[in-house]
């Protein structure tokens, strides 16, 4: 679906999105600025702003591919119904990823961008903002950072994880000291592509999280996949960008890390989980 340049035409978009569109409002936002979506979940300008421009681009690399973006969404659930579509093809846009991170004046926000065809994903961008760096998959093609292939291995210790603070409370409480200990660091960044990125370079090993937008994940699942392991629901199926938003998701580029991982929080029991990992 994509020819020759495409890949990289998408890279650039998304660096000039971020030079124009959010880096000159980065701690640059009046009041006014910034409001809520619902309680607890903010929107600025520049997450509007962002999603139009990347609208725009990549309708001109691909004419007539729609696309899914957050904001839109938003506004009309309905455009989910493109991501599952039977033959069809849509781009997913998370046009400001760590949008109260951004609001705050963190530097730990993202852009994402892929490219679903048949409901699977084909293709991932992930671009961590203020650090400049680049993650890119083509399914089939493996994944790199700033060009540079990546494959997960496994670790010689604990694997550290990405997840909720009401989930890591629920890890802490409930296993007993020789469980946890099959368990390394557990934090969050508030911010799923740049947890992605992290577990790509190998600062982290794994992720997981409850509620599964597609804007989210789906590159990054994607990532986790070619780099050699896997993105699963917590039923165990595999991870699909159409999948309903309560299915849950485990991550990571070991698929001896994803089993190891697996198997601690099966010692879990939690009404937060939605189905058993």
């Amino acid at each position: 679906m994509l020819e020759a340049g495409d890949s990289q035409r998408v890279a650039e978009l998304m660096r000039e999105t971020a030079a124009a569109e959010l880096l000159p409002r980065f701690r640059n936002l009046a009041q006014e600025d910034i409001r809520e979506k619902k309680p607890g979940d903010v929107v600025t300008v520049a997450d509007f702003a962002s999603e139009r421009r990347l609208a725009l681009g990549l309708q001109t690399i691909l004419p007539g591919v729609p696309v899914v973006g957050e904001e839109a969404a938003e506004e009309d659930p309905g455009l989910l119904e493109l991501v599952g579509r039977p033959g069809g093809a849509c781009w997913i846009v998370d046009p400001l990823d760590g949008t109260a991170n951004f609001a705050a004046g963190k530097e730990t926000f993202a852009i994402i961008v892929c490219l679903v065809h048949k409901a699977e994903t084909i293709a991932g961008w992930i671009l961590d903002v203020p650090r400049g760096r680049m993650a890119v998959a083509h399914k089939g093609s493996g994944v790199t950072i700033d060009g540079i292939a990546v494959r997960g291995e496994g670790k010689n210790r604990a694997p550290n994880g990405l997840v909720g603070y009401r989930v890591r409370k629920q890890v802490d409480r409930q296993l007993s000291a020789s469980q946890r200990q099959r368990l390394g660091r557990l934090t969050t960044l508030r911010c799923a592509g740049v947890e992605y990125l992290e577990i790509l370079s190998g600062r982290m090993d794994f992720c997981l999280y409850r509620r599964v937008k597609p804007w989210d994940h789906a590159a990054g699942a994607l990532m986790m996949l070619e780099a050699g392991g896997d993105a699963l629901r917590f039923d165990g199926s595999a991870y699909g960008p159409s999948q309903e938003l309560n299915g849950g998701i485990i991550a990571a580029p070991s698929r001896d890390v994803l089993a190891e991982v697996r198997a601690v929080f099966a010692m879990v029991q939690m009404p937060l989980f939605e189905s058993r990992c």
